[in-house]
């Protein structure tokens, strides 16, 4: 059973920094691609970020480019999204899925974790 838990949310000021975490389960984590998506509220769920099965290629959504970071441990099947100089309109739910890029269609999706942006 695939399990996604995602932590490190919470309420950071503008330009401050948070380290999001997922842990996955379930399946073969080192034999896959793993995204980073969010959802603000009011809005659709939409793709943040990618890396490849060893980390070896990132994609970022243009609005975080430069500003955050996604990277992954397969001994401790974990990925993480570190952001960097946060705005307002990085607030949302957080989540982790499988998956590259943004055709991507994952299936399973955690809880989620919130960030949120104080200006």
């Amino acid at each position: 059973q695939v399990q996604l838990v995602e932590s490190g949310g919470g309420l950071v000021q503008t330009g401050g920094s948070l380290r999001l975490s997922c842990a996955a389960s379930g399946f073969t984590f080192s034999a896959n691609p793993m995204s980073w998506y969010r959802q603000a509220p009011g809005k659709e769920r939409e793709w943040v970020a990618s890396l490849t099965t060893v980390g070896g290629t990132t994609i970022y959504e243009d609005s975080v480019a430069g500003r955050f970071t996604i990277s992954r441990d397969n001994a401790k099947n974990m990925v993480y999204l570190q952001m960097n100089s946060l705005k307002p309109e990085d607030t949302g739910l957080y989540y982790c899925a499988v998956g590259w890029g943004t055709a991507s269609r994952p299936t399973y999706w955690g809880r989620g974790t919130q960030v949120t942006v104080s200006s």
